[in-house]
């Protein structure tokens, strides 16, 4: 299991999450954060910290924003 970001974050780019990750893994994108699926050690210190309820496990994406998990994971395939 990982963490992704979901639509919530989209133009709102709060860095709370960015501050309390551990190993680093949160990235600054265009329009939104995203957690590295590999570097992320699944500690679930980012989730409470997300002003915006963006921050979700992998297995617990609502249904409307599952799209956000092949979207957080194809953006470092790109990098």
């Amino acid at each position: 299991m990982t963490y992704i970001i979901a639509e919530p974050c989209v133009d709102t780019k709060d860095a709370s999450c960015v501050e309390v990750c551990p190993v680093d893994c949160i990235y600054e994108g265009e329009d939104m954060f995203y957690i590295h699926p590999v570097e992320c050690i699944d500690c679930g210190a980012c989730e409470p910290e997300c002003p915006v309820t963006a921050i979700f496990p992998d297995t617990d994406v609502p249904p409307e924003w599952t799209s956000y998990i092949a979207k957080n994971s194809d953006h470092f395939d790109d990098v």
